[in-house]
């Protein structure tokens, strides 16, 4: 049937009418004899046009049915542009009108399996991969076509009944429209078509309907775009990961993928002397390529190896203290090592030593505006709203983290626990302000998050947190703050042009973002969490939902492909594929028929490139250099590159200043302190202004931050300084 697309948002009132729709025969769920293809008959052949009648005249249905051989298209109807989506909006409305008129799900169920047997049956040929949707638990195949007037002709088949129902109703209302109005529909277009509803499987089940969709428009644009002869897209350079391999697809693919397979010298060279001298080594997920693929390595030899986020490398360190080493190596920016030095020294192992990776400062740009004058600016402001609680970023230094305490009472947070620390301080303290810093992407998605809960039941609320419902969630926006100047030059990248690529050739591949990237990126994002496609929060959050998805692909045991967009740091790649390779190597070694390739996409933009030539600096030879420097895109330790002459890098060229090279270096030259002496991680001996240390001070809001990880509460001492500032506008500051 010629039938159009849904162009808006279906009105839920009971009083519109669809005056050019036939009324559905809809079969009773409680007759067991077959149910009738009166319905899909209907769908097929029935020509959508609008009666003349006056508005307050009664409608008579159904219309009698109009023979094969004289049907009309939408397009050849003389009336107004809308009157196509008028008819898309009203299937609609009947679709979730029938639905709901089903209370109990089981007929619901019923109803969707009775829509599966009116799906047109498929030939094999549509069961390839090329034609896989991804993000549906069970399989389902689309193919789309344009018909020589330009219409959208689709066609879909599933192993699962169930998924055929769904796929049967969208190609009633989405088969024969123009491409335009393909596009216009909205996911949140069917968030009425509650048609299961079974408790521990309907979520699933109705991101089915939204996976589909996205699988519709991303066909359209592409046929979109060949019609008006434009060249397919640049794809984003991706690694794709198989059971016996590793195939790099561009040149900052080729970049990273280099080093997945280390050399073995190396990674011995480096496990003699960690063991010899028993060193530890904690690194960010976002070192170079180089460094985690030998540390990834070299984990299997010796056990004090730890690669993760910010938040766990002083808790790792704190353990391979315990365990014995004498001295840990931090690769990271300086307020990492800052922090591992300080929490070393509150859990009494002051006598290990601590050691950077560079001779020079590691800077950080979010650590640089927290430590800029507006920053303790826009916390003076902040000290004047009592009761009023600092909860800052923890990429920040020390002495950032101290001074700010002394302002306002102050909480470390992270990107997988910011939300629940904010949500938890509203709900126990009445009254409160909160002030975030410094991250202003970060802030923003905030305050969105909770815009959008606004919209959400108070059930559905609940489960975010258990303290809130939608009227308090309105209520602490007005006192919700978070600082304008300060970004991180990573995620900086994921702006505008980024947004439009995914948008256009990887909307239907899993999306995970960090919680630092710009609005759109997050937005996406969220879109993508809300059917099952996608995960915004930490690195480590990102890490797991990446293992999650591959599991249950491989506990499907079938063959699948999946996409994954990586919207953080590159260097989070090597974990990855170490993480996956695990995940597929166990797979291999089983009976399962199924093969499973993940592949992991670089949103990078096409201006990514490298500013500075390599030098010897990097324990490399001539040769070595000359052959790397074929690479035209390198993710390595020299200043600038990877970064966009728009804004941002896909590799932060601050954690690429820890190199292979200076790890080995402080190994070998340790125990003798006084040749490496610039690279030790030095005690921070000044004082705040009320003349306390800034190593104490600057804990005190961490070890909040810990208090309510293991309690799910503000700690006692923290509401005290929230209530009790002096009267200078200070907070008081308790000693740890």
């Amino acid at each position: 049937m010629d039938s159009a697309a849904i162009g808006m948002r279906a009105s839920s009132s009971s009083s519109s009418s669809c005056p050019f729709l036939p009324k559905l025969r809809i079969p009773n769920p409680s007759v067991s004899s077959k149910p009738s293809r009166l319905n899909f008959t209907f769908f097929k052949s029935l020509t959508c046009v609008q009666k003349n009648q006056n508005p307050g005249s009664s409608l008579s249905f159904p219309p009698k049915p109009v023979p094969r051989n004289a049907l009309v298209t939408s397009r050849a109807v003389t009336s107004p542009p809308s009157r196509t989506t008028d008819v898309s909006t009203c299937k609609l409305e009947r679709l979730v009108a029938e639905f709901q008129s089903l209370s109990e799900p089981v007929d619901r169920v019923k109803r969707l399996l009775h829509y599966a047997t009116l799906l047109p049956p498929s030939d094999e040929s549509l069961r390839n991969d090329s034609n896989r949707v991804m993000g549906c638990t069970a399989q389902v195949w689309l193919d789309a076509k344009m018909d020589g007037d330009g219409k959208m002709r689709f066609r879909a088949d599933s192993d699962s009944e169930i998924t055929k129902g769904f796929c049967s109703c969208l190609i009633w209302v989405l088969d024969g429209a123009a491409p335009e109005e393909v596009l216009h529909l909205k996911t949140e277009d069917l968030a009425d078509l509650n048609v299961v509803g079974i408790p521990g499987r309907s979520v699933s089940r109705a991101n089915t309907w939204y996976n589909v969709l996205i699988g519709m428009q991303k066909r359209t644009k592409a046929l979109v775009a060949q019609r008006e002869g434009k060249p397919p897209g640049e794809p984003f350079p991706s690694l794709v990961i198989t059971a016996d391999d590793i195939v790099a697809k561009g040149s900052y693919a080729e970049a990273q993928a280099r080093f997945l397979l280390p050399d073995k010298q190396k990674v011995q060279e480096l496990v003699n002397v960690l063991s010899e001298k028993k060193i530890g080594v904690v690194a960010h997920f976002y070192m170079d390529p180089e460094v985690q693929g030998v540390l990834t390595a070299a984990q299997k030899l010796w056990p004090h190896i730890h690669i993760s986020d910010s938040l766990v490398m002083a808790d790792s360190a704190v353990k391979m203290a315990k365990a014995g080493c004498q001295y840990i190596t931090v690769l990271g920016v300086d307020f990492m090592s800052e922090n591992v030095r300080a929490i070393l020294d509150q859990a009494g192992f002051s006598q290990v030593g601590v050691y950077r990776m560079s001779n020079e400062r590691i800077g950080c740009s979010l650590a640089d505006a927290a430590a800029n004058p507006a920053y303790m600016d826009y916390l003076q402001a902040a000290s004047t709203a009592s009761p009023s609680l600092h909860v800052v970023y923890i990429n920040t230094s020390l002495e950032t983290k101290a001074n700010a305490h002394e302002l306002v009472a102050t909480i470390t947070c992270t990107s997988s626990n910011v939300v629940q620390t904010i949500l938890q301080a509203f709900a126990q303290v009445p009254n409160l302000n909160v002030w975030y810093g410094p991250d202003t992407y970060m802030g923003a998605n905030i305050m969105e998050l909770f815009q959008q809960m606004t919209q959400m039941t108070d059930e559905e609320i609940a489960v975010i947190h258990p303290g809130h419902s939608r009227s308090t969630i309105k209520s602490l926006l007005p006192r919700l703050h978070y600082y304008k100047d300060g970004t991180c030059i990573v995620h900086h990248l994921f702006g505008h042009e980024v947004v439009e690529k995914i948008n256009e050739m990887y909307c239907d591949a899993f999306l995970t973002a960090h919680f630092e990237v710009p609005g759109e990126m997050f937005s996406l994002a969220m879109e993508a969490k809300r059917r099952g496609m996608g995960v915004v929060g930490s690195t480590q959050n990102i890490l797991d939902f990446i293992k999650q998805r591959v599991q249950e692909a491989l506990d499907r045991d079938v063959n699948d492909h999946l996409q994954f967009v990586l919207g953080t740091e590159s260097g989070m790649v090597t974990s990855i594929v170490a993480s996956v390779r695990r995940l597929l190597g166990s797979a291999k070694t089983s009976s399962g028929r199924g093969k499973v390739n993940v592949e992991i996409i670089f949103p990078v933009s096409s201006d990514s490139v490298s500013t500075k030539p390599m030098n010897s600096s990097l324990g490399l030879s001539s040769g070595e250099v000359s052959d790397f420097m074929k690479v035209p895109v390198i993710p390595g330790v020299a200043s600038g590159e990877g970064c966009s002459i728009h804004g941002g890098c896909a590799s932060c060229p601050y954690m690429k200043m820890n190199s292979l090279t200076s790890l080995l270096k402080v190994c070998h030259h340790l125990p003798d302190k006084h040749s490496i002496s610039a690279y030790e991680a030095g005690r921070l001996s000044r004082q705040t202004q009320q003349g306390k240390l800034i190593a104490e001070v600057g804990c005190e809001p961490i070890l909040h931050m810990r208090y309510f990880q293991a309690a799910k509460r503000l700690p006692d001492e923290l509401v005290y300084q929230i209530h009790k500032p002096c009267a200078n506008g200070k907070s008081l500051a308790f000693s740890s």
